[in-house]
This record gives C-alpha cells, sequence and structure tokens, in this order.
C-alpha cells in the first residue's frame, strides 16, 4: 500500500517544484507509472484480505476501485490539459495540486479497515472537490452548486460521525474485522434501526439515492472537466463501497429497513432515465444518467446476496470508465462550440469523424452492449434482483430500455442532423484526445475477457 500511496503524496511536490515547460509532461508521466504499478493489486490470491498494517488493507472488495482510482488520476490529467492553457503559471499549479490532493484521501477511503479512519478521509474529499467545484467552474452558478454539495454531504455525515462513536463505545473497537466478529451489535430496537438508518444515510447520499440526488447534477454541471470525471467515476463509488461496508456489519433482523432504500433505488433510475430524454444540457443529461445506474448499484447492495454485490462491484467499475469518458467526450465538444446546448452542437461527425467513432464506442457502452463488462453487470444486477423478487424484472426492463433511447438521443443529436450556422470553422482533434479516450475504453473492452479480476466477492 506504501508503494502506492508515499508516490502519490510525492506528486504534490513534483507539481508544485516542476517549472511550467515540463509541467505537464512531469505530472503525467508520474501518474501513469502509478497507475501502472497499482495493476498489482488485481493479481488473484488466496488471501482474502491481503492486511498490509493495523489499519490499512486491500480486500476483493477495495482492490477493483482502488485500480480504478490510479488509473483516472493521469487521466484527469491529460483531459484538463486544454482547458487550463489559457491560464496563468500559478493558476496551473494550484489546479493541479488540488486535483492530486484528492487522490490520498480516496487512496485511505477505499483501504481502511478502521471505521474512524473510513469516516475521516470520505469526508476529506469533499474539500478538494469543493474548491475544484467553486473556483474553476465556469459559470456563477458554481456557488449554489458547491453549497448544494456541501451541506447534503456535511448534513448527512452528522448521523454517522455520532453512529461510529456510539459502536465504538458499544463494542469497543472500530476495526472492521472486528466488528463482523461481534455481530449482530445493533438491537432490534428503535435505537438499532435509527442507527441503521444512521449509517446508511451519508453513503445514501453519496451515491446518490434517487431523492438525495439534487446536488449531483448541479455540481456536475458546473465543475471544470477533471472534477466531472472525479465526480463521477470515485466519489460516488464511495458511497456504492459504504454501503457495501457498512451493510456487512449491520443486524440481519433490520434487513426489513431496506425495503424502502431498495424501492427508491429501482424507481429512482426509471424516473433519472426519464429525465434524461427531456434534457437539453449535455453534461446534464450525463449527471442524470449517473443516478440512473447508481440506482441499480444500490438495489443490488441492499439485497445482499454475493451474486449482487458482485454485479454492483462490476458496475461500479464499468459506470466509472463509462461516465468519465462521456464526460470526456462533453468536454471536447464544448472546447470546440463554447456550448452545452445539444440543438447548438449537433451534426459533428462530418467534421469530427474519429470523434464520432469515439462516440459511438461510448454510447454503445453506456447502452450495456456486448462485449462490455456493463452488460455482464446489467445481466448479473438483474438476474439477482429477478430471484429476490419477480416484479423488479418490470422496472429494470423499462430502466434498460429507457437508458438506449436517452443514449441514442444523445449520439443522434450531436454527431448527426445539420451544422448549425454559426460553427464556421472548427479545431481537429489531436492525439492527446484520442489517447485518452483509448485509454478509458479499453479497461470496458479487455476486463471482459477476464471478469473475475473485478468480480470477485469474499465469503
Amino acid at each position: 500500500m506504501l508503494k502506492i500511496i508515499l508516490p502519490t503524496i510525492m506528486l504534490l511536490p513534483t507539481a508544485l517544484l516542476s517549472p511550467s515547460k515540463y509541467l505537464w509532461v512531469n505530472v503525467t508521466s508520474h501518474s501513469f507509472l502509478i497507475a501502472t504499478a497499482s495493476l498489482h493489486w488485481l493479481s488473484p490470491t488466496y488471501y482474502t484480505d491481503k492486511n498490509l498494517s493495523q489499519w490499512l488493507g486491500v480486500d476483493q472488495i477495495s482492490s477493483p476501485l482502488l485500480v480504478l482510482s490510479c488509473w483516472l488520476l493521469p487521466l484527469m490529467v491529460l483531459a484538463t490539459q486544454s482547458h487550463l492553457q489559457q491560464e496563468p503559471s500559478t493558476r496551473k499549479h494550484i489546479f493541479i495540486l488540488t486535483m492530486i490532493l484528492t487522490q490520498p484521501f480516496i487512496l485511505l477511503a477505499f483501504s481502511a479497515l478502521e471505521l474512524m479512519l473510513f469516516y475521516i478521509a470520505f469526508e476529506a474529499t469533499l474539500i478538494p472537490t469543493l474548491i475544484l467545484v467553486t473556483r474553476w467552474g465556469s459559470q456563477p452558478e458554481r456557488l449554489s452548486a458547491g453549497i448544494y454539495l456541501l451541506f447534503y454531504t456535511l448534513i448527512s455525515s452528522m448521523p454517522l460521525l455520532i453512529v461510529i462513536l456510539h459502536l465504538h463505545t458499544q463494542t469497543g473497537t472500530m476495526h472492521l474485522a472486528m466488528m463482523k466478529l461481534t455481530h449482530p451489535f445493533l438491537a432490534h430496537t428503535w435505537a438499532g434501526a435509527i442507527s441503521s438508518l444512521a449509517l446508511l444515510l451519508a453513503f445514501m447520499v453519496k451515491a446518490p439515492l434517487y431523492g438525495l440526488h439534487l446536488w449531483l447534477p448541479k455540481a456536475h454541471v458546473e465543475a471544470p472537466i477533471a472534477g466531472s470525471m472525479l465526480l463521477a467515476a470515485l466519489l460516488l463509488k464511495l458511497g456504492g463501497y459504504g454501503i457495501m461496508r457498512v451493510s456487512m456489519i449491520t443486524n440481519p433482523i433490520l434487513n426489513h429497513l431496506h425495503y424502502p432504500f431498495l424501492t427508491l433505488a429501482l424507481w429512482g433510475a426509471l424516473m433519472t432515465s426519464s429525465i434524461c430524454l427531456r434534457q437539453i444540457d449535455l453534461k446534464s443529461m450525463i449527471a442524470y444518467s449517473s443516478v440512473s445506474h447508481m440506482g441499480l448499484v444500490i438495489a443490488a447492495i441492499m439485497i445482499q446476496t454475493h451474486w449482487s454485490f458482485s454485479g454492483a462491484m462490476i458496475l461500479m467499475i464499468s459506470h466509472g470508465l463509462t461516465s468519465s469518458m462521456l464526460f470526456c467526450l462533453a468536454n471536447t465538444n464544448y472546447e470546440r462550440t463554447h456550448s452545452r446546448i445539444l440543438f447548438l452542437t449537433r451534426g459533428l461527425q462530418p467534421l469530427l469523424p474519429l470523434m464520432g467513432i469515439w462516440w459511438l464506442l461510448a454510447s454503445l457502452t453506456n447502452m450495456a452492449l456486448p462485449p462490455t463488462t456493463n452488460l455482464m453487470a446489467e445481466l448479473t444486477i438483474m438476474i439477482a434482483l429477478f430471484n429476490w423478487s419477480t416484479f423488479t424484472i418490470i422496472l429494470t426492463g423499462i430502466a434498460t430500455l429507457l437508458t438506449a433511447l436517452y443514449t441514442l438521443y444523445m449520439l443522434l443529436s450531436t454527431q448527426r442532423g445539420p451544422i448549425p450556422t454559426y460553427i464556421t470553422s472548427i479545431q481537429n482533434s489531436n492525439t492527446r484526445e484520442h489517447l485518452l479516450m483509448a485509454l478509458h475504453i479499453l479497461p470496458t473492452l479487455l476486463l471482459i475477457l477476464k471478469p473475475e479480476l473485478i468480480s470477485t466477492i469474499p465469503s
């Protein structure tokens, strides 16, 4: 663990001390080395938990998410180069430092074996994200988006902190392995039920659950490209990961409390897919599609079977790569047309034919077509939910149909149709953008060859 965390921390002085001429080269190459080194976490092992210290460890739930975190850092650096081209040197350094600062916190959160350490790292990710949204967002509404993000996260996290401290007084430990041994520690009382709800609430807001999702579209739309990638690919996964961890240590008798969450998650998947059909803002549409996909993840985690946990994990990794790629594509359009409105950015395929191919691949992946891991994830989740209750096939089936509809609508709106009259000249796509898209789509296509790398859930 230290051989990844220490180089990640050393990225901060690298970014700070690099001269402007070599800033992008140094940071990108260094973060790519970290991403390559992190791939060893995916190697299969006979041990379910690679305990590396008393507080940090890597198991089969956290290893795919840790690798995803390391993989996306160089991609975020690549995506922001054009965005920061006109900025003064000092601002470039501060932006990169803020972006890098989230990485150690995310790595700590995904590898923490102790509940209080996990809570601190989980909350600490909010600060750099808030700075990215409120300082580098492009519209004046970024301040209200930042306030939404801050207050939704803080208000939901206070009950979580209280319950963590309450559990410590009850069990005398906050180590997750020890808490499993003292299981069940939440009594079948009103206090136990409220404690379980408080444990889940913070992660439901972060995931986000439908009804608690209002901060997400605002934050996504106002954030710069690195902020959008960070939110969609990693911070939402912290919510899903937290629910997985917490659901393993709550009382099985209290599982009837999960029904409202399950209902809201499935209903939310359907509703947010419907909302996507009437969006005119491209980034807003991709943000709502994230809520829809994470609704399926929450529903799968709530029924707590090995099959559903496996499907949820695959969908989290697949969605992290796919939504990040869609935001990158939306950003390439915005940099050329200076608009996110679908009616004003149509007909770009004849002008940027190679970008049209990336749009097609990203859309097909989002629709969960073979041979992508998205298909495997959605099928696994649908089968697990159908096995739990036959009625769920109606909701999941309609949600999948609506996903296909809005994805095709997005693809046709951006790539087909007459070219707007105000577009007289357009900048060609460059190698950096093609490399960025390739590094998003390749893992999605390659992981289907060996899906057990990201699907194995310990017993």
